[in-house]
Formats: C-alpha cells, structure tokens, sequence
C-alpha cells in the first residue's frame, strides 16, 4: 500500500536530467510539473535561462508541459505567463481535480503523462492516486516553509524506511 502510493517511479537529480528524447521514446506527450523547489527555488519569481530553454527544447520536441501548484494565482500567472506555459494555481495537491483538469486540458491519456515534483505527499501522491508516471526530483533549494519542513522530515522518514526494505534503489 505505501509503495502504490508513495514511490516514485523514477528519481532524477533536477529537471534537467529530464530529457525530450527519452521522453518520446516511452510514447510520453505530456508533462505535469509542480512549480516550487521543482522547477525553481521557491523564493525565485523567473525562470533562470536553463529553465527557459529546457521549456523551449519539451516544446520543439512535441512535449506538452503543464504546471500545477499549490501556491496562489499571482504567484504561478507571474512565474508561468511569461514563459508561456500553461498552469493550474491553488491545486490542492495531494486530490486529484488539478490533475485531472490538466489531463484534459491537453487531451492526452493517462499513459502519455510525466508528473514531476519534489514533494512525495503532494506531487507523487497525487499522481499515483491516479496511476500517473512519477519523477521525484531532488528539491531545488534547501529552504522551505513551515508547512514543507514538517513534510520534508516525513518524507525523509519515510524513505529511509523503504530504502531498508529494499524498495528504493537510488542514491540520495
């Protein structure tokens, strides 16, 4: 049971270890992002240069991509509006109506769907909930708020426990 839900399926370092070409090659068309610690630091109002072209190389290879945050509208519109992604603010993560309404906003099927974060019980919950390909990525800064704190130490207990079980076989 907690693997179903709390394993990701695949754990990359950042979102630039994330490639189009790999991506095409697994039949995805699809990308579900979360925003903070993801895809920038969660203080950081722009994306960086890297961000952009990594943005720009999905969209030159047919690769959809999607935000979806739990943070709130000014915060995600400034953040995605500029780069010209489409996003879905105040998402309520771990449900799964956020989610879903990306799925159809894209028009893919389930199987065509990445879901990249950094969270394990917002991001790859959520996703997992509904049978979505995985990607935890490792946070992008190493501050949080109060609420992601807290998480981040059950995440890390969590882990940790299935790490001695066997269930994780990647470095941290």
């Amino acid at each position: 049971m907690l693997k179903k839900f709390f394993l990701p399926d695949e754990h990359v370092k950042s979102v630039f270890h994330i490639k189009p070409e790999k991506l095409k090659e697994k039949g995805i068309k699809a990308i579900i992002t979360d925003l903070d610690n993801t895809l920038v630091e969660w203080d950081r109002p722009d994306a960086t240069p890297e961000l952009m072209e990594w943005f720009r190389d999905m969209r030159e290879h047919g690769i959809l991509v999607t935000i979806v945050s739990n943070n709130n509208q000014k915060r995600v519109e400034d953040f995605a509006s500029p780069v010209d992604v489409p996003f879905i603010y105040e998402a309520k993560k771990p449900m799964t109506k956020a989610f879903k309404k990306a799925i159809e906003d894209m028009k893919v099927r389930n199987e065509q769907i990445v879901v990249i974060g950094d969270q394990i019980f917002t991001d790859v919950l959520g996703a997992n909930r509904l049978g979505l390909h995985t990607i935890l990525v490792v946070p992008v800064a190493s501050t949080d708020g109060f609420v992601t704190k807290f998480n981040r130490k059950m995440e890390r207990l969590l882990l940790a426990w299935m790490k001695k079980r066997g269930m994780i076989h990647w470095e941290e």
